[in-house]
């Protein structure tokens, strides 16, 4: 997996999936799991999303 995920795209993307998390806990819902989606790819610093649109915000 090559990395298309960048420093700043990682942050933003850790703190939507913490928000996500936080509401899915606040209002007792399991749409708080889909929070994890963001943290995994920020982690990994890689997203499929991105392959087939040619996205990258990594650095070269």
């Amino acid at each position: 997996m090559k990395c298309n995920v960048g420093k700043a795209d990682k942050i933003a993307r850790i703190i939507i999936g913490l928000c996500i998390i936080a509401a899915g806990v606040y209002f007792n819902s399991w749409f708080g799991v889909i929070g994890v989606v963001p943290i995994v790819t920020a982690i990994l610093g890689w997203c499929p999303l991105y392959i087939p649109f040619g996205i990258s915000s990594c650095k070269k």
